[in-house]
């Protein structure tokens, strides 16, 4: 029996691939799309190439100290310079002319307050003027058959000791027993307050004279104690509804202080007129 692959006849060999011959008809029938085409590249100049690893670099020239010196930037100039003398500027505006050096000058910058030419400043005196046919509730400083309280304080004693011997001398004119006088002494200022608020609330006394004396020092301090005790002297007049009398100088000197003895005076005279006009009050609020 023959070999059943003679009955064919052998194909006919195709183009080797990759050795660029036309395709054979049946390739012919497959389109190819044409390759797209690519824009045009610059060509740059080629690199020189580098040096052997084993041959050495060469060295620059080593410009000459001269030009070196001559390359470098020049340092830029201070600005300390450039800034004008403070000294001659201060100098300038003295000698430029002054609007306000007619104006008069004050003899110390310690001045504290300005004194009238003819003597210690004074305050408006006057009596109300209130027409006919109105009710008026006016007190006086009496005090007979009152009992006085007295809140002083310790601290600058050089000074209260003084002010309540006006106060003393201030009750006696105004009537008061000496029997009928309560003196209660406290460290300060400060503790005026609370003293004249025990006091009130007793309900023994007509009113309250607070006697103090607060001088301005280095610090801060006299602000502080100088508000609270006027402010702790108005609330415990207020919530007790006792006459509370604020006999406390603030002042920035011992001198104006000593000046300011009879205010203590003033603080009985004041406390005496509101307990006799509360109880003018109280009498026709009964009535």
């Amino acid at each position: 029996m023959s070999d059943q692959h003679d009955e064919f006849p052998p194909a006919e060999p195709g183009p080797a691939i990759g050795t660029g011959e036309p395709p054979t008809d049946i390739q012919r029938t497959i389109a190819y799309p044409p390759p797209p085409a690519f824009p045009e590249t610059t060509v740059f100049a080629a690199e020189p190439e580098a040096a052997a690893a084993d041959e050495p670099p060469e060295e620059a020239p080593q410009a000459e100290p001269e030009a070196e010196a001559a390359a470098e930037p020049a340092p830029a100039a201070s600005t300390v310079e450039e800034e004008p003398d403070v000294a001659e500027e201060a100098a300038e505006v003295e000698e430029a002319e002054d609007p306000f050096g007619d104006w008069p000058q004050p003899e110390s910058a310690a001045v504290i307050e300005d004194v009238p030419e003819s003597g210690a400043a004074e305050h408006i005196a006057g009596e109300i003027d209130v027409p006919d046919g109105y009710t008026v509730l006016e007190g006086t400083p009496s005090g007979l058959r009152r009992s006085v309280a007295v809140v002083v304080s310790r601290y600058n004693g050089g000074l209260t000791n003084k002010m309540l011997a006006r106060a003393i001398e201030a009750l006696e004119e105004a009537g008061v027993a000496p029997d009928a006088v309560t003196i209660m002494p406290v460290p300060g200022a400060f503790e005026l307050p609370l003293a004249a608020m025990a006091l009130a609330k007793t309900r023994r006394y007509a009113c309250v004279v607070a006697l103090g004396a607060i001088v301005r020092g280095e610090t801060a301090h006299f602000d502080f104690v100088a508000s609270e005790a006027a402010s702790g002297l108005q609330l415990a007049a207020i919530e007790t509804g006792v006459p509370v009398a604020f006999g406390v100088l603030t002042v920035d000197t011992v001198e104006q202080a000593e000046a300011r003895i009879d205010r203590a005076a003033d603080a009985v005279h004041t406390a005496l007129e509101m307990a006799d006009v509360f109880a003018q009050l109280r009498a026709s609020a009964r009535s």
